[in-house]
C-alpha cells in the first residue's frame, strides 16, 4: 500500500498480480445514474439492474436498455447482505434496528411481504434454489431455507460458524466460512450438509461458473477454485487481501475486486 502524502516516504507498491489486473481508469462509463446518498448492493437480472440506496432506503428498478429509472421501491431499513432474485421476486435482507427479510414483487414494482428473519451480518449474502430461498439468519451457523408460497422458514440447517455468503449452484446450495476457511456444501434437496471443503483465508464473496465454485479470499488476497464433481480445490494467486470486495463469472472469466485494488481478471 502507497503510505499517507506528506510521511516523506518512498511509496509502497499496492498488492496485487499485474498481469491480472485492469486500473479503474482505463474503464470508461458510459452513463451516471444519481441512485441516492450511497449505492452498494447491485443485481442484474433478465430486464433489470436492481440497485440498493440510502437516503432514502430504497431498492432502484433501472431499465438496461434506456438506463432509466423504472421504480423506486422504499423498504423499511438499509438493505445489507446482498439481493437475490428468484419466484418473480426481489430478495432483500435488511440491517439495523429492525432487521428483516424483505420481498420485492418485480411484476408489480411494490413491496410484497416482510419476513421476520435477520440477517446474520452486514456482509453476508442470500441466493434463491429451484424452490427455495438461502439466507444465513446469526453467526453461530444457521442456515435458513425460507419457503416462497408461504414467506416462512421451511428449515433450519447447521453449518459451521462464521458462514455468511450461500450461492446456489448444480443442486447445492455452497456457503463461505470465513471464520473457518472452509467452504460447506448443502444439498438443496434435502437441506443436508454433504461437507465442508478448506479454501483459502477468510473465503468471503463467492460465485459459480464453469463447472466450479470460486471464493474470494480476504484474508492471502487469492482465489480458490473448487470443482463441483470432483471437490479438487486449485489456489489462484491475484494478490488483492484487503476487506469487502466482489466476485463474478462472466464471458468465460472471472471478475473480483476489493477496496481499493483495480478490477482483476
Amino acid at each position: 500500500m502507497a503510505q499517507a502524502p506528506g510521511s516523506g516516504a518512498s511509496k509502497i507498491s499496492k498488492p496485487g498480480t499485474k498481469e491480472v489486473q485492469v486500473p479503474y481508469s482505463s474503464i470508461t462509463p458510459t452513463t451516471t445514474i444519481k441512485i441516492g446518498r450511497t449505492a452498494d448492493w447491485v443485481l442484474v437480472t433478465q430486464d433489470a439492474v436492481w440497485v440498493a440506496s440510502t437516503r432514502p432506503f430504497a431498492v432502484l428498478r433501472i431499465d438496461p436498455a434506456t438506463n432509466k429509472i423504472l421504480a423506486r421501491v422504499r423498504i423499511p431499513g438499509e438493505a445489507c447482505s446482498g439481493l437475490a432474485f428468484g419466484f418473480d421476486s426481489l430478495w432483500v435482507p435488511i440491517c439495523g434496528s429492525r432487521p428483516a427479510l424483505v420481498r420485492i414483487d418485480a411484476k408489480k414494482n411494490a413491496l410484497s411481504a416482510t419476513l421476520p428473519i435477520a440477517p446474520a451480518g452486514e456482509e453476508g449474502g442470500i441466493t434463491a434454489s429451484d424452490d427455495s430461498v438461502w439466507m444465513v439468519s446469526d453467526k453461530v451457523g444457521s442456515l435458513v431455507r425460507v419457503d416462497p408460497s408461504t414467506n416462512s422458514v421451511r428449515q433450519r440447517i447447521s453449518i459451521p460458524p462464521g458462514s455468511f455468503n450461500p450461492v446456489f449452484d448444480g443442486g447445492t446450495v455452497w456457503i463461505t466460512g470465513v471464520e473457518s476457511n472452509v467452504l460447506t456444501a448443502v444439498d438443496a434437496t434435502l437441506g443436508t450438509p454433504l461437507e465442508s471443503i478448506r479454501v483459502g483465508s477468510k473465503p468471503r464473496f463467492l460465485t459459480a461458473g464453469a463447472g466450479s465454485v470460486w471464493t474470494l479470499n480476504q484474508g492471502d488476497g487469492t482465489i480458490s477454485r473448487v470443482d463441483e464433481k470432483g471437490r479438487q480445490v486449485t489456489t489462484i494467486q491475484v494478490g488483492i487481501p484487503r476487506t469487502g470486495g466482489d466476485i463474478a463469472f462472466g464471458a468465460d472469466s472471472i471478475w473480483t475486486s476489493v477496496f481499493e485494488i483495480p478490477l482483476a481478471l
